[in-house]
């Protein structure tokens, strides 16, 4: 792996994927820069603590990825940008003709314009520096559908679209563009729901993880913060030099059925 010493921007990840695939990155050596739209104790001391066990540089960075100003902001504030994660996702469910204006248009800003935004500030660093990876966090949502997440799955379709247009754009120089598709993926806000699910349905843990969460998962299995880190980290190495504008999906089987 070709990475250590790079700087690496990874939005919306004081928890979940994000901070997997921060946390990932920062043992192979890379600098990471946290980022969320709050500014708390707790935000400045992941990445202490990142820091201290990785002996890398880690920092956290306020900026509300619903405002274009503040994405662009952040790879500037970032003080360089080998490879941006675009992780910064919000879901709401409901049918179309209920689905809130407000909504819709929070998550196209935070889902799918954000990307846009850092991808246009982060491209010139890149090339500046000669070289760069771009990594957009889509989901199974962004190869296939489910109802009453109108607005989710459009964001995560858009993501893979922006994606291959990034990687045309760049194919001629050493910087990738490439999209990760996760199903199920095991994390705090996933955990905090099956004690809720199990009490709805009246299932134990196993039942409600096999029949009801992972429904559409044929591995019935959870992917982990830590799969995804891997995965983000094995598309910044040279092995994945030649792999751009595609998707991965890590999502136990649920695309190919």
């Amino acid at each position: 792996m070709s990475v250590k010493g790079k700087t690496a921007v990874i939005t919306g990840s004081n928890s979940g994927i994000g901070l997997g695939i921060a946390e990932e990155l920062a043992r192979a050596g890379v600098n990471v820069v946290l980022n969320s739209f709050t500014d708390s104790e707790e935000d400045h001391a992941l990445a202490k603590r990142i820091s201290e066990e990785t002996g890398t540089q880690a920092r956290y960075i306020k900026a509300d990825m619903s405002k274009p100003d503040e994405c662009r902001a952040l790879i500037g504030k970032a003080g360089g940008c080998d490879i941006l994660i675009n992780n910064a996702g919000i879901q709401h469910v409901c049918p179309i003709e209920e689905f809130p204006t407000e909504k819709w248009d929070a998550i196209i800003a935070i889902n799918l314009n954000s990307a846009f935004h850092t991808t246009a500030a982060a491209l010139p660093v890149m090339r500046e520096r000669g070289w760069g990876r771009i990594i957009n966090i889509s989901s199974a949502h962004g190869l296939t559908a489910s109802p009453f997440k109108s607005a989710y799955v459009a964001a995560k379709h858009g993501i893979v679209g922006f994606t291959k247009v990034t990687a045309l754009e760049t194919a001629r120089e050493p910087i990738t563009a490439n999209a990760i598709c996760p199903g199920y993926v095991l994390t705090p806000l996933v955990e905090a729901q099956i004690p809720d699910t199990m009490e709805k349905y009246g299932m134990d843990r196993e039942e409600v993880i096999e029949k009801v969460m992972l429904e559409r998962q044929p591995s019935k299995e959870f992917a982990t913060t830590e799969q995804m880190g891997g995965t983000a980290l094995f598309l910044c190495s040279d092995a994945a030099a030649q792999i751009t504008g595609t998707t991965i999906s890590v999502d136990g089987g649920w695309t190919a059925l």
